[in-house]
């Protein structure tokens, strides 16, 4: 099993004329954090965008930080929502049970109950609103179909669906220039966002996956039990410390 530290990115590989803005949804997870550094490889400007949207800790909220940082990307956009407000989420109300020790075929049968209602409408949103006045070309979400919780924004038709809502509901898509959304992970298990976080440099060990907000990730949540098969199956070392397999996460 491979390991590697991450080691901080010198501002030259990181192109200084760039063409396009990206916006690119930074949730401070692996598959963010991937996305995040193929946009920069693909010679984009970038501006992170991450929601701290009254979720039950604020672990990914530090961990996207201090990826943006590691990165180097010189907008770096905090937003503030309460969907906790709204509730009906495991994520966003104290009172709902996060799933622990779930079995892996069980995993995106059905929508469970960390489904955030709306959430990706909402990111969307608040997105396509920042690409517009900031005259970005794109926005960047690290959304994936094959190795997921089961939750319908995270489908392909979903997306679709929203191109036509930048499209039509928005200055510049009336005026023809229509901000693109763009998904590369959407099609990627977790073991192919591995390998291809390993070529682009990702520092794993500045992630945060874990649904439960411990010293330690969980290891038992869907969230965990996701990306430990998918770096199980790359063949890689995940950096992380987990809490006990034979101990209950801590669930308040």
């Amino acid at each position: 099993m491979k390991s590697r530290l991450a080691t901080p990115l010198p501002s030259a590989c990181i192109p200084n004329t760039m063409v396009e803005t990206a916006v690119v949804l930074l949730s401070g997870g692996m598959d963010s954090a991937t996305a995040l550094a193929l946009t920069i490889k693909e010679g984009h400007r970038v501006i992170s965008l991450t929601f701290d949207y009254g979720q039950r800790h604020r672990k990914e909220i530090d961990a996207a930080e201090r990826i943006a940082k590691h990165f180097r990307v010189p907008d770096r956009r905090t937003m503030t929502i309460d969907l906790s407000a709204i509730g009906g989420s495991a994520l966003t109300d104290a009172r709902i049970r996060v799933p622990e020790q779930r079995r892996l075929e069980e995993i995106g049968r059905g929508i469970p109950v960390t489904y955030v209602p709306a959430r990706n409408t909402i990111f969307l949103a608040y997105a396509l609103g920042l690409a517009e006045a900031t005259a970005a070309k794109a926005i960047v979400i690290a959304a994936n179909q094959v190795d997921y919780s089961g939750y319908p924004d995270c489908r392909p038709e979903y997306y679709a669906a929203f191109r036509e809502v930048a499209r039509l509901g928005t200055k510049r898509g009336a005026e023809g220039d229509v901000i693109e959304i763009h998904t590369p992970l959407i099609r990627m298990s977790k073991a192919d966002i591995v390998r291809r976080g390993e070529e682009l440099g990702v520092p794993w060990e500045l992630t945060w996956s874990c649904y439960l907000g411990g010293a330690t990730a969980c290891g038992v949540c869907d969230s965990c039990q996701l990306r430990l098969r998918g770096f199980r199956e790359a063949g890689v070392s995940d950096p992380s410390p987990y809490a006990s397999r034979r101990r209950r996460a801590a669930n308040a």
